[in-house]
Formats: structure tokens, C-alpha cells, sequence
């Protein structure tokens, strides 16, 4: 059972315990529990990550982010960089005790005393499971920062190391604690909210209306926001992150085909994918991919 505080209670110290830039061929790593946090940035490749029993399929840009006591299963489905880190993000004077859990380990109840507070259990505080940045450079850099700084095994690394694990864990906060003295959401985490559902979602039709109810808006309201913050209608921009998504597809190699890239980045039809990606791009996805092998 994890430990419930405020972030006014939590003394914030972290502590790295595992991290690597990890480069592999096809991997898996079966079911576990964690004491600490994992967060994995999916650098290069494609994985499957099952949170808490729902699977997620993980492309270049995402990042999975899972709390204590969450159950996840690890799967990299070709060659793939997850740059990761196992670490605390706040204080337990028996953190040298704590571990990052094996493959099997589903019952915790023994190491309740190890286990961290959970960010997601604090007043205004919702982070996904698995999530793109909408400003990838701001969570994603001080997290390969950090690594590399962990890993030089020094004093000074260690303490920069921590250091960039206290801007990690603002990031979070800024990005999916956005909560305003009266409870309500701030407009910006709402807005940065929906940019992270259309990314996670991109193979799904979504409208218009299920984005404006995800920022409790009118459908009217939230196009008018959305435009005034990002310079496009939401529609376009979901467009844009679709045919970026198979950009990134086209680049990985011949394989999946034009038909299997249209179907999985949200396109009705290779017709409506070519036409889409031409605009954009100034060439069709096939001729594109011969240019980029």
C-alpha cells in the first residue's frame, strides 16, 4: 500500500537508484511491482508497455512514466534506445534499502515501509501512465541530463543528478498538476492534457467534441482557445502530429507498409494519408521513404 501525503508534506530529495540509456535488441522484462518510480523515454524503436494490466504502444518521443505501486510489464518490440530511471523523488531514510523490483514480484506488502508516496494520490496532481510531451525538450532533457550525470559516478554528478531530478519532478508538476486555488484546472494543463490524449490516440478518430470535453469547453470555446494558444485549429494540429507520426515510420525502415502507416497514424484511407502527408511534406509517403532509407 503506497503512503498518501500532500506535496506540502513531502520533503523532495531525489535519489536515482538504476538509470541507463539501455540500447537493445527485441527485449521483454515480465510483470512486476515497483517501490519507486520508472520513468522511460522511448528514444528510438517500438514497445509495448503494459501499465497496471492496459497496454500502450510506445514510438519514438513517448514517454512512460509509472508510479509506485503500479504493475508493469516491459516489452521493446525491435532494436530500441529507452533512455530510464529508477529513483525516488522524495525522502525515506531507509532508501538504501529500497530496490528496483524483478520480474514476478507482484506482492509488496512485506516492503510497504520502502515504498515511495505516489505523485498521482496528491490533491490536483494526474499523471498519465504514458504520455509526448508537448514541450518534449522540457521533461525529456533534464531526464537524459540526469542519466548521464548518475553515471559518471562522481560526487559533483551525484549532486547535479539530483539536481536535475528535482526539475524533472517541476516539469511533471507543471505539466499535470495544473490545478488553480479553487480546484479547478489551470487553461494550460487542460490545453497541454488534450495535446498528450491526440498523441497517444493518433490511430482513433477523435473530434473535436471529446477534445473540448477533456478541457471541459464548449466544442465552440475550445477551438477558439486552442487557436489563440497554438496558431492552428485543433484538427490541423492533430493532422500535423499524425503525419509526423509517419515521418518517424517511414524513417524506421521499408517495413511497416504505406497501408499499415496510414491505418496506424489515424488516416481514413492511403488516399487521405497521401494527400495529407503531400501537403505537408511536398512529397508522397512513398517517395519520401525512398529519400530517407
Amino acid at each position: 500500500m503506497t503512503k498518501t501525503l500532500s506535496l506540502g508534506e513531502a520533503v523532495v530529495v531525489p535519489f536515482i537508484r538504476q538509470a541507463d540509456y539501455a540500447s537493445r535488441l527485441p527485449w521483454s522484462y515480465g510483470e512486476r511491482r515497483l517501490l519507486d518510480y520508472l520513468i522511460v523515454y522511448v528514444e528510438r524503436g517500438h514497445c509495448r508497455f503494459t501499465v497496471n494490466r492496459r497496454a500502450y504502444e510506445l514510438h519514438p518521443g513517448d514517454v512512460c512514466f509509472v508510479q509506485p505501486g503500479d504493475s508493469i510489464a516491459l516489452e521493446g518490440l525491435t532494436e530500441t534506445r529507452t533512455p530510464f530511471a529508477h529513483l525516488d523523488f522524495f525522502y525515506n531514510p531507509l532508501r538504501e534499502q529500497s530496490f528496483p523490483t524483478s520480474a514476478g514480484m507482484t506482492n509488496l506488502d512485506r516492503f510497504a515501509d520502502l515504498m515511495q508516496p505516489r505523485l498521482n494520490d496528491m490533491p490536483g496532481v494526474d499523471v498519465p501512465a504514458v504520455f509526448r510531451p508537448p514541450q518534449p525538450m522540457t521533461i525529456v532533457a533534464p531526464l537524459l541530463r540526469m542519466i548521464g550525470k548518475w553515471k559518471e559516478g562522481t560526487v559533483m554528478g551525484g549532486i547535479e543528478a539530483q539536481r536535475l531530478g528535482i526539475d524533472l519532478l517541476l516539469e511533471l508538476l507543471r505539466t499535470f498538476g495544473g490545478r488553480s486555488s479553487d480546484g479547478k484546472e489551470a487553461p494550460t494543463a487542460m490545453m497541454e492534457r488534450v495535446l498528450s490524449y491526440m498523441s497517444l490516440r493518433l490511430n482513433e478518430p477523435i473530434t473535436v467534441k471529446q477534445m473540448a470535453s477533456l478541457a471541459h469547453l464548449s466544442p465552440s470555446r475550445f477551438t477558439a482557445v486552442f487557436r489563440e494558444k497554438y496558431g492552428v485549429a485543433p484538427y490541423r494540429y492533430l493532422l500535423r502530429l499524425r503525419v509526423e507520426r509517419a515521418i518517424e515510420m517511414l524513417r524506421a525502415g521499408p517495413e511497416p507498409g504505406i497501408g499499415q502507416i496510414a491505418e496506424y497514424c489515424g488516416f481514413r484511407n492511403v488516399q487521405h494519408f497521401s494527400l495529407a502527408f503531400r501537403k505537408m511534406t511536398g512529397k508522397p509517403p512513398s517517395a519520401y521513404r525512398a529519400k530517407n532509407p
